[in-house]
């Protein structure tokens, strides 16, 4: 049966520099289980450093990208900064079965690993294609505006989107998991420029669920 999914495919930046690369491939296999789990998807690690990501509802498709981006900034060491290039791709395609990922052959699937090796010999570390429809330059431009936020982050600051991202809950209470004082929560989450963030993924997750919900 065809369906619209999304389909997530990435990288680790720079990975031959990090030092314990077992605690990276530990952290992104619970990383996107976690994620899968959430979406009622299906995530798969390759080649080391190599992921994959099936949602079967596009609309969380950019933000379970910055909330995967956002764990691995947050477990970054101490001199080398963990992120990834994430290449996203929405169409209508059939289901994946129980097979890998890696051999899925439909068009989001082909289309995002293409759009991954655009990004491997360019500066942006995040994409967006959509396949049944055409995009005015909109998307592309919150995408760009959504990457250079990310770029900036802290590992501070990226532990409060990542939280902010996985339940909505008080400032005081995630303070108080961290074991921090309610400001320092905000000051990080100012810095990661939280409300932009979140009415951006707010709008583009509308705006991709818009062809789910139409007649």
């Amino acid at each position: 049966m065809t369906q619209r999914i999304a389909v997530l495919t990435g990288d680790v930046i720079d990975s031959r520099k990090i030092e314990d690369r077992q605690q990276l491939y530990a952290l992104l296999d619970a990383t996107l289980a976690e994620l899968a789990a959430s979406h009622g998807g299906r995530g798969e690690r390759f080649r080391g450093d190599g992921f994959q990501l099936a949602l079967p509802k596009a609309a969380a498709a950019m933000e379970v990208a910055i909330a995967l981006r956002a764990a691995l900034i947050e477990h970054s060491e101490a001199d080398q900064r963990w992120d990834a290039r994430i290449a996203v791709a929405v169409g209508p395609a059939g289901w994946p079965g129980n097979g890998r990922l890696a051999t899925a052959d439909s068009e989001p699937f082909v289309r995002s690993g293409h759009d991954l090796d655009g990004l491997n010999v360019g500066s942006a570390h995040l994409s967006l294609a959509l396949l049944d429809e055409t995009d005015d330059g909109s998307l592309a431009l919150l995408t760009r505006y959504l990457d250079d936020m990310v770029a900036s982050w802290s590992r501070y600051s990226a532990e409060v989107v990542r939280l902010s991202l996985a339940s909505e809950t008080s400032q005081q209470a995630m303070a108080d998991h961290l074991g921090i004082k309610q400001p320092s929560v905000h000051k990080r989450l100012r810095a990661a420029r939280w409300p932009l963030l979140a009415d951006t993924l707010a709008y583009l997750s509308e705006r991709l669920a818009e062809k789910d919900t139409q007649p």
